[in-house]
């Protein structure tokens, strides 16, 4: 039987040409609210296992226990650090070391902790906690880990602790608002995988997280909310053991590509060259599906093909992973010719940019944790869970802009539930300034069908332009009385109220009706009597002459009606005598006209007596 061949041995596996890459430590914020004493904001290192609030703040009381101070052991049934009914949150302070950072949240959150802040025992800069290693991690409470984890420096757990012993209350914020880059409306991530299925916890907890967020990567893809690309960590062996047994099992393309023994045993099962080329096929199922446009295929191919194919079944091959391409419906001829000769001494492109891929840049390190990912160019810590991956995507919209998912019970509290926020509300027609975000509340003016509200978003907000006196009158004074409504709001691009003519006021509390005959302001002509109505007036005149309002004056209505008859008499009369004339030219023109063409007819065929027969022959003898 031949030896194992480890996992991690840096003899033959190199990752970007040296053993240890560049890591990344993702942080968090601790805000000290109270003692005065150690007041400040602080950086913490996020654990990666548990739930990361990503995207918002936890706020608690600080607790360092009299005994266990390490969280190594369990905590008596006497010790309890759940929260009373309205109290805030027990966050645990332990110390660093004598057991695995899991064992130590798992012991934490049993006894009723909601975050633990592990204190470095070193002067040094933050590292990631992370889980145990493959021999280690078979512990069943490893995906049942909820509450966060941060480390934090010494300096700091010294002085937290200081406070404790003096008997004072800590009260801080862990903040994960600027955890994840949210600098627009769409997120770009990342998932780091392997289509090994035989890796013990992790393997499965990736399947199972595959399985259950299918449904969720696939409606922020088809909906444009998200830009996801799959990626595959692959080593390379160094020259020095090309034609060694353990390069050529586990590796392609002459040892470029490489991937450990699924079983860690060259006697059985698969090899790690088996993992490389599967690995690759999923890869390049993703390009040929991304270049038709439908990149969100992915999730169902690995999904299905975990489900149809697995390496317990002898079912890892290429036979059965083109059947499940195949039900897709994608070209299987364009992802041969992706994959290439996987048995060639040259480079594969597609494996090559995962390589380049790997290596961080700026602000992002070398990915070298696997599963995981990457959003918005930050490497994602903690479980690897529907819900907890969820929202971290969530946190990298910018606010205002994520998608209702992000929104719904189970992922974020609408904070304008409560008081509204303490944002603007039009109580009447319920209309608020109140938005519920991702990172919480904002108070910004509303947009209601088209018209757009304008101000502080705090204590007041305004609707102007056109349509706005749709909404609640625009927030003017209006009212109905004796068959007529007026308002003191106009539909057009004017600011505030203004009461209409006829009435006196504010325009936004009230309007008075302005009593023009008693103000002088109309019916002033000679003979003119003036009686006041709501909102106008009305004016008569003496002995039934009629009262112009346009100019203010009375004119005689008979006058008026005699001189209207006379003028319409003139005009007909003179239209008849018109028309005779014109009638008789008419007669007379037409009759010489007629007369003349009868003439020049018959002078065509009757010889008139005044003109030589024409029609006598002579004859020449």
């Amino acid at each position: 039987m031949r030896e194992k061949f480890g996992f991690f041995i840096c003899v033959w596996i190199i990752l970007v040409g040296n053993c240890l890459g560049r890591f990344v430590v993702e942080k968090c914020s601790v805000i000290v609210m109270s003692p005065e004493s150690a007041k400040g904001v602080y950086e913490c290192a996020i654990g990666n296992f548990g739930i990361p609030q990503y995207g918002g703040t936890l706020v608690g009381t600080v607790v360092y226990p009299t005994a266990n101070r390490g969280a190594c052991q369990v905590f008596d049934n006497a010790t309890s650090f759940k929260s009373m009914p309205g109290g805030f949150p027990t966050f645990l302070l332990l110390n660093r070391g004598d057991c695995l950072f899991t064992l130590k949240a798992w012991n934490a959150q049993k006894a009723g902790a909601a975050a633990i802040l592990v204190v470095d025992d070193q002067g040094e800069p933050l590292i990631t906690m992370d889980g145990p290693e493959e021999a280690k991690a078979s512990a069943e409470y490893l995906q049942n880990i909820t509450i966060p984890s941060t480390l934090i420096s010494k300096p700091l757990g010294d002085s937290l602790k200081a406070a404790i012993t003096d008997g004072k209350m800590i009260k801080i914020s862990l903040d994960w608002t600027e955890s994840i880059p949210h600098p627009d409306n769409r997120v770009e991530y990342e998932f780091w995988t392997n289509s090994n299925d035989e890796c013990g916890p992790k393997c499965d907890s990736q399947l199972e997280f595959v399985k259950n967020f299918k449904g969720v990567a696939q409606v922020l893809e088809q909906k444009g909310y998200t830009q996801f690309i799959p990626h595959y960590i692959t080593w390379f062996c160094p020259k020095t053991f090309l034609h060694s047994e353990q390069c050529k099992s586990q590796c392609i393309n002459n040892g470029r590509y490489c991937a450990p023994d699924p079983e860690q045993d060259f006697s059985k099962g698969y090899d790690g060259n088996d993992v490389v080329v599967q690995n690759l096929r999923q890869a390049c199922l993703f390009k040929v599906a991304n270049e038709s446009g439908k990149p969100w295929l992915w999730w169902d191919y690995v999904t299905d093909f975990a489900v149809r194919c697995p390496m317990k079944e002898k079912k890892y091959t290429k036979d059965c992973s083109n059947e499940v391409i195949q039900s897709l419906g994608v070209d299987l001829t364009k992802i041969d010719e992706c994959i290439g000769d996987t048995e060639a001494d040259v480079e594969n492109p597609v494996l090559k940019a995962e390589q380049d891929a790997q290596i961080g840049e700026g602000s992002r390190g070398d990915v070298t944790i696997l599963p995981t990912l990457v959003i918005n160019n930050r490497q994602y810590r903690g479980k690897l869970a529907k819900r907890a991956v969820l929202k971290a995507i969530c946190a990298g919209f910018q606010e205002t802009t994520e998608p209702a998912i992000c929104l719904a019970e189970d992922i974020e509290t609408n904070e304008c539930l409560e008081n509204n926020g303490g944002c603007w509300q039009d109580k009447t027609t319920n209309i608020t300034a109140c938005r519920d975000t991702f990172r919480g509340r904002v108070c910004e003016c509303p947009i209601v069908n088209g018209v757009k509200f304008f101000g502080d978003g705090y204590t007041h907000c305004e609707a102007f332009g056109a349509l706005h006196c749709a909404i609640n009158n625009g927030g003017c004074w209006m009212e109905t009385k004796e068959g007529k409504t007026y308002s003191a709001c106009f539909d057009d691009h004017s600011h505030g109220c203004k009461c209409p003519p006829g009435f006196k006021g504010d325009g936004a509390n009230s309007c008075e009706d302005a009593d023009e005959c008693k103000e002088k302001l109309a019916c002033q002509c000679p003979g003119c009597k003036c009686k006041n109505t709501w909102g106008s007036y009305e004016c008569s005149c003496s002995g039934g002459s009629l009262y112009m309002r346009e100019h203010d004056t009375c004119i005689n209505k008979n006058v008026k009606t005699e001189s209207g008859w006379g003028s319409i008499w003139a005009i007909l009369l003179g239209l008849i005598i018109a028309g005779a004339v014109g009638y008789a030219i008419y007669k007379y023109r037409i009759r010489r006209y007629m007369d003349s063409e009868i003439r020049a007819i018959m002078a065509q065929y009757m010889p008139l007596d005044n003109q030589p027969d024409n029609n006598t022959h002579h004859m020449d003898i």
